[in-house]
This record gives C-alpha cells, structure tokens and sequence, in this order.
C-alpha cells in the first residue's frame, strides 16, 4: 500500500473520529448565532437541529467515498416533515450550509491528518456547492407543489364565495391563501382572456396586489371572477385591472365591508354580467348597480327590490307631488310643457320638481338614461302597488 494512500485513509479516519466534535460545534454555534432558529417554536428548532447533523454525518460519509455523488439537502430533509421547508427559508437553509462549511473549516487542523488539511477544506467546499444546489431544487419543487395547491384552493374560495357558502371554514381557507382582512372588499368579473393559463394567472394576481392589497383569482370557464381587498379606493384598484380581462363587459359587484359579505359583492357583478348586454351603450367597466334596469328584465329579484327601494319608496313618501310629476313628464314623452299641461302647472314648476326627484333619488329625470332607469323604478313600485 502506497504512502499517499497510507495518509488518505489516515485522514478518513481522523474525520470519522471528529463527527462527534463538528456536531458539538455546529449545534453550539447554532444555538449562540443564528437569531432566526432561537425563534422557531422548539419542534422546528428540534427538526432544524436534526437537519444540520444529517449534513455534518452526510459530509463525512461521502469524504470516505468521495467517489460517490454528494448527498443533497434532500437527503438532509429526509428526517423532517415537508412543512419544515415553510418554517425556514432557503436562505436560511444556505446559511445552516455556510455554518456547517465553517464550523469544519475552523476544526480542520484538529481534525484532519497533518498535511491534509487542505483536502479537508477543499471537499468540504465541493460538498457545500453540491448542498447548496440540491437545496434550491427542494425549495423549488415545495414552492411548485405549495403554488398548485394554494392554486386549486383558491378557485375552490371562490367558488364558494359566489355560491354564498361563507361559513368559518371558508374563512380559515381564506387565511390560509395569505387574505390579510383589511379594508373592504370588491368583486369584478368578466370574460377571461385566451389562453390565461398558470403563468398569465400568477402574473395577474401579482399586478391585483400591488393594486389592491389581497386578492382572489378565480376562473369559471370562460369568466373570469378576481375579489379585490384592501384599505384603498377598490373601485380606482379594480379599473387599473380592466385591461387583464378579454372582451366584453366588465362589471363592479357593490363594495362591502369585509370578505364575509363578498358574495353579495359577487352576485350583484355576476348578475350584472348577465344583463350587461341589453345595454350596449354601457361603458367599460360598468357598476352592477349602474344595470339595475336591465338586471330587472333578467329576473333579478335584488335588482328590483333596490330599484322600488332607493327611487319609487322615496318619492312616494316625498311631499309636493314629485311622484305624480315624474310620472306626468315620464308619461308624456319627457315634455315639460306637455307634462305642465297635464298637472296644470308652469313649465318652471316640472323643472323645480324634476330637480326634487334627483335630489331625492340621485337619478336625474332630465337624463336619458337616467330618466329610463326611473321609469322602471316607477313601473315596478306601481306592480309593486298593485299586488
């Protein structure tokens, strides 16, 4: 047996019989100089310790065998839970790799054979690069595997919130996808675009939370439904979004007060996307409340409920015969001189009325639109009155 080989196996030994001393060490200086793992509840400061020995013990197997590929992190891993990969982060799985690289650096001229000390350092280095590679692969397949679960619990969400299924579950899976809680919340929907696969997706809801804050994405066949959430103008956040959805009408449901209440948030939009085209005219993105009109020809049960309530009820209850007026105006092809004929007034007296009913209502009878929005309200109040 040659002298060189006299020494490598010398050396091997040497570092077999110091695996106890560079555990001690690593452990100590675990313990003293890491803030973040003195943080970590003690079962994940237990899995962590556990983690740094397998790379102290995998390193010294593999410098007996050097011919043999290096054991990677994944290995290292193998004596803790998966979910040990959220506790702590690559970079701090990097530096637990530098820690164990120098802890045996320092101990090299202890423990390796004179004159070998440099080989000791040298394979240490090769085995730390080796390390530090396998543990970005683990924390990218974790990362996918977490990203297609978080996906597919997400549109679950979703589903559930336009559903109304907004029980203590639901909130939990909420908080679970990251959903901080603050603010109001809005829902927006619309036609997805083609194509909008994971990566068009992952890129969406990165550009709705730097709008908005929290954010929900969900994908009901060629729909696509995003629940914004945050402390900010939601309206101004969803509108700087209009852009990411394909053609057609895009529609605002009402703004509510937290995530509990997203669903009726969720159905007036939904509903509002179904009536959407019976008006043509309608700008791009367009308030579900904007449609109540055409919502009610769709058999939207809200939307005439909330027509009788904030125009036709109001008036009715008004003093100085505002009703009987717009109904006059309204009836006579929105003449004001017919609709003064009629009620035996001055012209000027239908305007001043006519004034009332947008001070009452916030629809103004001298619009196009708006007029055609209170002569629903008043058809309906009059059904209504009728029953």
């Amino acid at each position: 047996m040659s002298t060189s080989t006299v020494s490598r196996d010398e050396n091997v030994q040497r570092v077999r019989d110091g695996l106890g001393l560079l555990t001690s060490a690593a452990m100590r200086r675990l313990d003293e100089e890491v803030g973040w793992y003195r943080q970590l509840p003690a079962e994940d400061r237990s899995y962590v310790a556990l983690v740094a020995q397998a790379g102290i013990n995998a390193f010294v197997s593999w410098f007996t065998d050097p011919r043999q590929t290096p054991h990677g992190v994944g290995e290292m891993f193998s004596a803790a839970p998966p979910e040990l990969t959220r506790s702590i982060s690559l970079q701090h799985t990097l530096q637990l790799v530098r820690l164990m690289v120098d802890v045996v650096e320092s101990h090299s001229d202890r423990i390796a054979a004179p004159g070998h000390e440099r080989d000791l350092r040298e394979a240490v280095l090769l085995y730390s690069r080796e390390v530090a590679f396998s543990a970005a692969e683990v924390y990218a397949r974790a990362a996918e595997v977490r990203g297609a679960w978080d996906a597919r619990l997400e549109a679950l969400v979703v589903d559930a919130l336009v559903r109304g299924d907004t029980d203590d579950a639901l909130r939990s899976r909420i908080s679970a996808l990251g959903w901080s809680g603050r603010g109001q919340v809005l829902v927006v929907v619309g036609e997805a675009t083609d194509g909008l696969g994971d990566v068009a997706t992952a890129e969406l809801r990165r550009a709705a939370r730097r709008a908005a804050g929290d954010t929900l994405v969900g994908i009901h066949g060629d729909r696509l439904v995003l629940v914004l959430g945050g402390e900010g103008d939601l309206v101004a956040a969803a509108t700087s979004l209009v852009d990411r959805f394909g053609p057609g009408p895009v529609v605002f449901g009402a703004v509510v007060a937290s995530v509990a209440e997203a669903t009726a948030s969720a159905r007036s939009a939904l509903a509002g996307l179904a009536a959407a085209p019976a008006w043509p005219q309608a700008p791009r993105p367009v308030l579900a409340d904007d449609l109540l009109p055409e919502r009610v020809l769709t058999g939207d049960r809200t939307a005439r409920r909330t027509l009788v309530a904030q125009a036709y009820r109001p008036l009715e209850e008004a003093t100085g015969s505002v009703l009987e007026t717009l109904s006059a105006y309204l009836g006579t092809g929105r003449s004001l001189e017919a609709a003064a004929r009629r009620l035996y007034v001055h012209p000027n007296t239908v305007r001043y009325r006519l004034r009332k009913v947008s001070d009452i209502t916030g629809w103004d009878p001298l619009d196009a639109r708006e007029s055609f929005v209170l002569q629903v309200a008043l058809a309906l109040g009059q059904l209504d009155a009728d029953l």
